[in-house]
């Protein structure tokens, strides 16, 4: 299905006015099964409709990014995720431009232990909680390519880097509520240390983390609010979950649990299928060769996990009902996404929410187009918790003036609303 900027916003306009009619009803349902709270993406190190190639590449810039944050920002997402690594701008610095054009959205932006310290990514969360009225979410991301973390000075081996993590997070936590920290570790020592400003958000930002080894899934139970993990099948996300939430009583704590995946969803199950394999349709054999290499000398175990999912084949993407591993050919971190329908997909995430999932990070190439195919398509299928609410302003009609005189007569299409289980 073709689809430039100016269809999908004239789509959405629609949908997002069948939403409107339907808002009470529809959260009443919300309020009688598991809500969903749906983040977006802002593709900081590239865009485009095919991956692995320049072929369909955009220019990406400033005013690109503020596109799909102010997207985000009206069509129901509860924010966006902002990538961290060296392929990617800086998060911080971008989610406080962004933060300016945006009323609701909120921003999970990356904290990097051993790569900041923790009084000044204290410093930095509880400016940007404030001046974001609130938007602030922290990613926290240890990393897990050796070679890019020796490059910014970072030479601590798995294991290691986690037990710095789990020092950096004691420290975090406690200076950001304004207490004096004193600390003394293997990796930090904390000298009257001191955040003078509060964040918002009490007792800080909520912390979200995503790592499958063991030693990973302690610190997520020790430290943080939201797990996060890769899109893999039902029964390895339901694993997880089931470790970490052990590991998290054991603590006297409890998690939320969230998944980060791609989804390509279209009117149709066969038009989604034809544009999941549109998307690799200029992959080649020396694209994946060098992509499955460099993913190959990670330490990370959830990217071991991630490339065992495909072996770096074409053959058998498919690897659990409509959870698709193509983009995982070329693409690291999440390298898998929901295929379907959009009747489809949202079973699909029901099965995840089924398991204890209650957030879901998506995306889609473009990022722009697709963020509004989301919302038209997918969205009325799900209890969302940022349901899109009125403006208070006049709405123009829909459709074009007939013969210079008058609008169409404006008949809106049934919304199909989630049945409550």
């Amino acid at each position: 299905m073709g689809y430039s900027g100016n269809e999908s916003i004239i789509t959405v306009r629609r949908s997002i006015y069948r939403s409107f009619n339907s808002y009470t009803s529809l959260a009443a349902i919300v309020n009688n099964r598991r809500i969903m709270q749906v983040l977006w993406f802002i593709p900081t190190h590239g865009d485009g409709r095919y991956i692995g190639t320049s072929i369909g590449g955009r220019t990406v810039n400033f005013n690109y990014w503020r596109q799909i944050a102010q997207a985000v920002d009206q069509l129901g997402f509860t924010g966006a995720l902002l990538p961290t690594g060296r392929s990617c701008e800086d998060a911080w610095i971008l989610a406080s431009a962004l933060a300016t054009h945006t009323k609701k959205m909120r921003f999970l932006v990356a904290i990097r232990p051993g790569l900041m310290s923790p009084g000044v990514s204290a410093r930095m969360a509880a400016t940007l909680d404030r001046i974001s009225g609130g938007r602030l979410l922290i990613n926290v991301v240890t990393g897990g390519d050796p070679v890019e973390l020796a490059g910014d000075g970072l030479h601590l081996d798995h294991d290691d880097r986690y037990r710095l993590t789990d020092e950096f997070l004691t420290i975090w936590r406690e200076i950001i509520t304004l207490e004096v920290t004193n600390f003394q570790g293997d990796y930090f020592q904390i000298s009257d240390g001191k955040v003078l400003f509060p964040p918002v958000q009490k007792p800080h930002p909520p912390l979200w983390f995503g790592g499958s080894s063991p030693i990973a899934q302690e610190i997520a139970a020790k430290h943080v609010d939201v797990y996060l993990t890769w899109g893999e099948p039902p029964a390895q996300v339901a694993e997880k979950i089931a470790s970490v939430r052990r590991l998290a009583a054991a603590q006297g704590r409890e998690l939320t649990f969230g998944i980060r995946l791609h989804v390509i969803v279209r009117e149709t199950k066969s038009q989604a299928w034809d544009a999941a394999n549109d998307l690799i349709r200029y992959v080649d054999e020396t694209a994946i060769q060098k992509a499955q290499a460099a993913y190959a000398r990670m330490d990370s175990e959830g990217q071991r996990r991630m490339r065992e999912l495909h072996n770096g084949s074409r053959e058998a993407l498919e690897i659990s009902p409509n959870l698709w591993a193509g983009i995982g050919l070329v693409r690291g971190g999440a390298g898998t996404a929901l295929v379907g329908d959009p009747e489809t997909v949202a079973q699909r995430m029901r099965e995840y929410t089924d398991l204890g999932i209650d957030t879901f990070i998506l995306s889609g190439y473009p990022h722009l187009e697709e963020a509004y195919r989301v919302a038209e398509l997918l969205f009325p299928h799900l209890p969302l918790e940022n349901l899109p609410t009125p403006e208070p302003q006049m709405f123009s009609q829909f459709g074009e003036i007939l013969a210079n005189r008058e609008f169409p007569e404006q008949k809106l299409a049934q919304t199909t609303v989630p049945t409550v289980d």
